[in-house]
C-alpha cells in the first residue's frame, strides 16, 4: 500500500497502481452488453422470441441479489483478488457457453453473468480500496472503479459493433471470454494487501455493518437511488417514442447523453468528495437528491424534446453524484467489513433494479408519463429522508 499523504492523489498515481482492477471492472459489464446490443440476432440463433430471451435477464439479477447477499462477508474472510479472478472465470465460462446459442445456454449465461457480477464488482471496488491507506485516495479508487464500468457502458457498443457486423455476435462473445481469461489470471497474481485478514464471523459481518454509524441508511439511499434511475431507464425509450416520436435512431444520442452524463457526474463527483467528510459528503448526496427529483418529473412532463433531453442529462448526472457519495461513504466508514458493505451495496441495487420496473411500470398503468415522473421524483426524494437521518448519526468530526 502506499504511504498516507498529506493530500489527495492525482488521479494518474491511482490509475497506475490499480489499472488490472480497472481493465477487470470494464470488461464486467461486456457479456450483458452484448446480449443487449445483439439480442435480435440471439434470439433468431436459439430459435426463441425476443421477448424470451431477453427476460432471462431477469434471471441474472435474481442470482446477483442472491450471491450478493449470501457471499458478502466471504469478500471480507477470504482474499479478495482470489475471489475477484474466481469471478471473472465465472464470467468467462457463462461467455463460452453462450456460444452454443440455444435457450439453454442463454439460461446458464444470464445466471453465470448475474452471480459473478454480484461478487466481481464489490470486489473490485475493496480491492482498488485497499491499495491505499488514505481514506480519500481509497474511496477515490472505489469510485474510478464504478466510473470505468459506466465508460464501459458508454463506449462498449460502438467498440462491438465491427466484429459483430464481420463475423456475428459469437466473435464478440468469444474474444471477451478470451480476454476475461487473461484477466482472471492477472488479478489472481496480484498482491492482496488487506482481503481474508478479517477475524469478524459470518454473521458478525452483518451485525457489523448495522452498527457502522449512518450505514444502514447509505444503504437506503443506493436501493432509492438505483430504483428510480433504472425505472427510468427501463421505460426512457418508449416515453421519447409515444410522447415525441423519436425513433430508434435519435433515441440513441439521448441513450448516449445519459451515459455521457452519468460517467462525467460520477467521476467528478467522486474526485471533489473524496476529502470531504463524511456529513458533508451526505450533504452533496441531499443536494443531488433534491436536483434528481425535479429532474425527473419535468422529463416525463416536459412538453418538447430539448427540454426533455436536458433533464435526461440532469438526471444521470445527479444519481451519478449520489452514487459517488454512497461508495465513498461507505468505503470511509466500513472498516473491517468493507468487503461485506460493498457487496450489500450491490444487493440492494440489485433490488432496486427490480423494484424500480415495477413500480415505473404501475405508474404508467395509473398515470400514464405524468405518473411515472411523478412516482420515480417521489421515489428519489425519499432517499432525503435517508440522508438527513445518517446525517445525524454521522460523528462531528473525523481524520481522512
Amino acid at each position: 500500500m502506499n504511504a498516507p499523504t498529506a493530500g489527495p492523489l492525482p488521479d494518474r498515481v491511482l490509475v497506475r497502481a490499480i489499472w488490472p482492477i480497472l481493465a477487470a471492472a470494464a470488461l464486467g459489464l461486456v457479456p450483458f452488453t452484448i446480449m443487449a446490443n445483439f439480442l435480435v440476432a440471439i434470439a433468431a440463433d436459439a430459435h426463441a422470441g425476443v421477448d424470451l430471451i431477453g427476460g432471462l435477464r431477469g434471471l441474472g439479477g435474481v442470482a446477483a441479489l442472491v450471491v450478493g447477499v449470501a457471499a458478502a462477508p466471504l469478500l471480507d474472510r477470504l482474499s479478495r483478488s482470489a475471489v475477484a479472478a474466481l469471478a471473472v472465470l465465472v464470467l468467462a465460462v457463462g461467455c463460452a457457453l453462450s456460444l452454443q446459442g440455444s435457450t439453454t445456454a442463454w439460461v446458464a449465461f444470464c445466471l453465470l453473468i448475474g452471480a459473478g457480477t454480484a461478487v466481481l464488482n464489490p470486489a473490485l471496488s475493496a480491492m482498488a480500496a485497499d491499495r491505499f491507506d488514505s481514506e480519500a485516495a481509497s474511496a477515490r479508487a472505489a469510485t474510478l472503479v464504478s466510473s470505468t464500468m459506466t465508460l464501459t457502458a458508454v463506449l462498449a457498443a460502438p467498440v462491438l459493433a465491427l466484429p459483430a457486423v464481420l463475423w456475428g455476435w459469437r466473435a464478440d462473445m468469444a474474444a471477451t471470454a478470451a480476454v476475461l481469461l487473461a484477466v482472471a489470471v492477472l488479478l489472481a497474481r496480484r498482491r492482496d494487501p488487506n482481503g481474508g485478514n478479517t477475524r469478524v464471523s459470518y454473521l458478525e459481518a452483518f451485525r457489523a455493518v448495522r452498527s457502522i454509524p449512518g450505514a444502514p441508511q447509505v444503504l437506503s439511499i443506493s436501493l432509492l437511488r438505483t430504483l428510480a434511475f433504472m425505472g427510468s431507464l427501463a421505460y426512457i425509450a418508449a416515453a421519447f417514442g409515444e410522447r415525441f416520436g423519436i425513433g430508434t435512431g435519435w433515441f440513441s444520442l439521448v441513450w448516449a447523453t445519459s451515459g455521457l452524463a452519468f460517467f462525467l457526474g460520477n467521476f467528478f463527483g467522486g474526485r471533489v468528495m473524496q476529502d470531504r467528510s463524511a456529513r458533508t459528503l451526505l450533504r452533496f448526496a441531499a443536494a443531488a437528491v433534491i436536483v434528481a427529483s425535479a429532474a425527473m418529473t419535468l422529463l416525463y412532463t416536459a412538453p418538447i424534446v430539448p427540454v426533455a433531453w436536458a433533464m435526461v442529462a440532469v438526471v444521470s448526472a445527479s444519481h451519478a453524484v449520489i452514487a459517488a457519495a454512497v461508495t465513498t461513504t461507505l468505503v470511509r466508514t466500513a472498516g473491517p467489513v468493507r468487503g461485506t458493505v460493498l457487496s450489500l451495496n450491490g444487493a440492494a441495487q440489485s433490488i432496486g433494479v427490480f423494484a424500480g420496473a415495477s413500480l415505473a411500470g404501475a405508474a404508467l398503468a395509473a398515470g400514464g408519463w405524468t405518473g411515472v415522473g411523478l412516482a420515480l421524483g417521489a421515489a428519489t426524494l425519499l432517499a432525503l429522508l435517508f440522508a438527513w437521518r445518517a446525517v445525524r448519526r454521522m460523528p462531528l468530526s473525523e481524520t481522512i
